[in-house]
């Protein structure tokens, strides 16, 4: 895409902008009222049809000169020259550029001396080596005329407020247009530049330049996407803009292609939800919590009362953490203790408040701010069975009544479908949007809205509250798309709930140092202990298989889990093992209904809808069912739990499945394996750590 840069001395200083109508800002800067007009001093057209990352890098780039006021046509067009050097050369294979009528293409308009150059704001056709084109000659003035403001005012305020918290590309934003506004979606330009004007929208590339951080010291020219903020970009020719060498990020090319030409249209974020007094006792009363999901709502719905600034755990705008020595270099304390007051403790602070560049609008100063703003974040930390989704219904309903709004993130549509009408009938009076993969809502817009992680990449900055649910868990574990994604989508001063039962470690080691407020829910909704896995020694699977044997103490153990009438959970590391160990059980245990599946079995759901009907008594799986599933009367088996397939997190979570019913509190969780490994031991004691918690703290049914 090619788009209009200018150049605008306003209230003593200069600024670059962008445009994607030339007209509108003619007539916003050089035809408002007397007062305007004049504060307006100076005002240089550089190029209408300039490559969009050309342009966002003059504008990101430009530094204001002494002498800048005096410059004609062959300064600036030195300024760009010097400017673009580089792209120039990549486009020209390392010739020199070569410069066509340095004067005539420039536009200027002065106050005093009207226009300077630019016959009717035209000029013939500039070029350079076909890389760099400016404004044909033609009649702006009767175009500007033709315009109806009034009528473009309009559309900015529908553009606008269709935008609010979205960044989406031009098709993408022609699409959502012909469904909720038809006919805006050819006429968006003068919407989208007024709403520009007006600081309610911003533009970006698809592909620009990292930014350079305190924290962080990137390569000037190494190229990033704004939408998915991934490193991963190729180059190939552009119709679109003309260049020979127009970047595209691979990593999001499923939402459409981001090239470095792309347009991305960005909303302004609505107002935040002012932080007032958590939830009183009687709200709580609503929904139902036991003792100790109840203590950590309540702690949750502190860290959300607390106004920004004043929690510590403050994300960084790479999506990283300062670490113990840095927290204190910087300022931050940490009030030690125990309960709430340990989990409450001085951010450091914040970059003040940036003042505007002269002429510069509230969206840009939004914009700039973002490198050092960022929501603060909080961790409940609830072992399986412990029932997240009930804790999170105060904190939805603190943010509702406020007027704010919500996202529940969760990393599989499965469970998008399962939770949206646990939800809807919890909230009953809040509009309600799903979003997943085809999902027929994508452009709706609600108080509470549920999606996949990967949903997240079309929103920027429109959430006061976003719930993370299994952020340990597949596809957000060590994806940083969707860390990126999930990031830029709660407002800057809104707050940050993640959900786990298994916290990835960078994260409990936070939670341990007092740098990260969470709150521990150790205990299930029974209230009775989790089971605590005990190791079985034996060969591992390939030898059962290559033996066509299974050992005698893994059988002995069977048949009591069998006889008990539990529901039988075996773990593989591979898919391959699945259907050989079938067979050896169905010989072994002839009278006993016996299945495999895994991602690839098409049968997967009605296999488990059977297992949880007792049609099926052992069943054989990956750890595609290691989360989500509750059957009752369940007893696990891991086989090759030494593997370094089964890490902490996911050990825990298999041993999950056990004990989850209030019938049956006590199943039994075996590791089966040739080896004592450290992962092994350290989900045990993991288990244990949170059974002895919860003795202490009196949440066990006595």
């Amino acid at each position: 895409m090619k788009i209009a840069v200018y150049a605008v001395r306003y209230k003593g200083g200069w600024n670059l902008r962008l445009s994607v109508d030339i007209r509108v800002d003619m007539t916003w800067w050089l035809r408002q009222n007397d007062g305007q007009k004049h504060a307006v001093e100076r005002w240089v057209l550089l190029g209408e049809r300039i490559p969009l990352s050309w342009g966002v890098k003059l504008c990101e780039t430009f530094k204001e000169s002494a002498d800048m006021k005096q410059w004609g046509s062959q300064q600036w067009w030195g300024y760009i020259l010097a400017h673009l050097k580089n792209e120039l050369l990549l486009e020209t294979n390392g010739a020199e550029p070569i410069l066509f009528g340095a004067r005539e293409h420039i536009c200027i308009w002065d106050r005093v001396e009207g226009w300077i150059s630019g016959t009717e704001c035209g000029g013939e056709t500039q070029g350079m080596k076909g890389a760099l084109y400016f404004i044909p000659k033609r009649n702006l003035h009767s175009e500007i005329d033709a315009l109806d403001m009034e009528c473009v005012a309009r559309q900015a305020n529908e553009l606008a407020d269709l935008l609010a918290g979205r960044q989406l590309l031009v098709a993408e934003t022609e699409a959502l247009l012909a469904e909720i506004a038809p006919g805006l979606e050819h006429a968006w330009r003068p919407a989208a530049q007024l709403a520009y004007l007006q600081g309610r929208l911003s533009f970006a590339a698809g592909l620009a330049p990292a930014p350079r951080t305190r924290w962080s010291a990137v390569r000037a020219h190494k190229l990033r996407c704004n939408r998915c903020g991934s490193g991963m970009v190729y180059r190939t020719s552009c119709a679109s803009c003309g260049r020979k060498a127009c970047a595209y990020c691979e990593t999001c090319l499923a939402l459409g292609r981001s090239r470095e030409c792309s347009l991305l249209l960005r909303g302004a974020a609505k107002p935040v939800v002012p932080c007032t007094a958590a939830a009183s006792a009687e709200e709580l009363d609503r929904w139902g919590l036991s003792p100790a999901q109840r203590a950590a709502a309540e702690a949750a719905l502190r860290f959300l009362s607390t106004p920004p600034g004043r929690v510590c755990g403050r994300l960084r705008p790479e999506g990283r953490w300062p670490r113990g020595r840095e927290w204190f270099r910087r300022g931050g304390a940490v009030r030690r203790g125990s309960g709430a007051a340990a989990m409450l403790g001085s951010a450091p602070a914040c970059n003040e408040q940036l003042s505007p560049k002269p002429g510069e609008s509230a969206g840009h100063i939004a914009d700039r701010q973002v490198s050092d703003l960022a929501a603060e974040r909080f961790l409940l930390w609830a072992v399986t069975g412990a029932g997240k989704t009930e804790m999170i219904f105060p904190l939805l309903q603190y943010v509702l009544e406020r007027g704010g709004t919500a996202l529940v993130a969760t990393p599989r549509r499965d469970v998008v479908l399962e939770l949206a009408p646990r939800l809807a009938v919890a909230f009953p009076h809040a509009s309600m949007v799903t979003l997943y993969g085809g999902s027929a809502e994508r452009w709706q817009r609600g108080q509470l809205t549920l999606a996949t992680t990967h949903q997240l990449l079309r929103y920027r900055h429109a959430f006061d509250l976003v719930v993370i649910d299994e952020i340990d868990a597949f596809p957000y574990h060590n994806n940083p798309m969707l860390a990126f994604a999930a990031q830029a989508v709660c407002k800057p001063e809104g707050k940050f709930i993640y959900l786990s039962a298994t916290p990835p470690h960078a994260l409990q080691k936070e939670a341990s140092r007092g740098l990260l407020p969470h709150a521990k829910v150790p205990v299930r909704f029974h209230r009775h202990p989790l089971p605590v896995p005990f190791r079985l020694g034996a060969a591992p699977v390939k030898h059962w298989l290559q033996k066509g044997r299974l050992p005698t103490a893994f059988t002995q153990h069977l048949q009591i889990s069998i006889q008990r009438g539990a529901q039988v959970f075996l773990f593989v590391t591979r898919i391959s093992h699945i259907h050989g160990l079938v067979e050896l059980l169905i010989k072994q245990l002839p009278e006993v209904p016996v299945a495999g599946t895994s991602s690839q079995d098409e049968e997967r759901t009605a296999k488990v809808r059977l297992f949880r009907a007792t049609e099926i008594r052992v069943l054989v799986t990956t750890t595609i069912l290691e989360r989500g599933v509750t059957v009752p009367r369940s007893d696990v088996y891991i086989l090759d739990a030494d593997s370094n397939l089964f890490d902490e997190a996911s050990l825990v979570q298999m041993a999950g499945r056990a004990g989850r019913s209030k019938d049956d509190p006590c199943g039994g969780v075996i590791f089966i394996s040739p080896q004592w490994t450290r992962g092994q031991k350290r989900a045990i004691r993991q288990i244990q750590r949170m059974n002895t918690l919860a003795g202490k703290k009196g949440y066990l049914r006595k």
